[in-house]
């Protein structure tokens, strides 16, 4: 092999390392802090390079967003190996890991939910994300409450995340962890509430 040979992993190393300086200036500046030649600057690569992997500064903010849906996917991310009641408690937890609970991240997303005000391209990108997310948050949810519709289920998915997003936004003005273990119980009692069945049978309701 030549030594001017590129192979995958490190084609793949790079077009990482751009998209992540994409994600570190959209956090730092918002979108008009990225341009090509910036994120070229960032990552440290040819301005050329940047252009072989993302067409234009669309396409970038594009892979940054369809890049935030895989991260929260794998927040819901099934489990087999562990108890469906388990699975859901560490997926309620997980939101409030320490590598989110970040400036960098949580600006980020702010960014991120703005252009999808904005542009009604990156808000489709969003809605599909946004939706997935819900089902896989909605997934863990009948797997633990197996008596549940799943309409039931996606409505408590829905209420969580009401309360997750809120938990990061307010994070961004300082991290209260009374305030955010509060958060995560009340999503632990959305989630384990009992079904209108357990209710009528007489059984104890869920408590934190």
């Amino acid at each position: 092999m030549g030594t001017n040979a590129v192979t995958s992993g490190e084609q793949v190393d790079r077009q990482a390392r751009i998209l992540e300086a994409a994600m570190d200036l959209l956090s730092r500046h918002g979108i008009s802090g990225v341009s090509m030649r910036a994120v070229a600057r960032e990552a440290g690569v040819a301005l050329g390079l940047v252009n072989y992997y993302y067409d234009d500064k669309t396409t970038l903010i594009r892979a940054a967003l369809r890049r935030v849906d895989e991260h929260d996917l794998l927040l819901v991310a099934p489990d087999p190996s562990v108890a469906p009641d388990e699975q859901l408690r560490r997926a309620l937890r997980r939101v409030a890991g320490a590598d989110l609970l970040t400036t960098r991240y949580l600006s980020l997303r702010l960014h991120l939910w703005a252009l999808a005000q904005a542009d009604e391209d990156y808000a489709q990108i969003n809605a599909a994300a946004f939706d997935r997310y819900i089902d896989g948050l909605a997934a863990l949810v009948s797997s633990a409450r197996p008596g549940l519709a799943w309409e039931a289920c996606r409505e408590r998915a829905s209420d969580i995340v009401v309360i997750q997003n809120g938990m990061w936004l307010t994070a961004l003005l300082g991290v209260d962890t009374a305030s955010i273990q509060r958060s995560i119980a009340r999503t632990e009692q959305i989630a384990f509430a009992p079904v209108p069945d357990e209710i009528a049978g007489g059984q104890v309701p869920f408590r934190p």
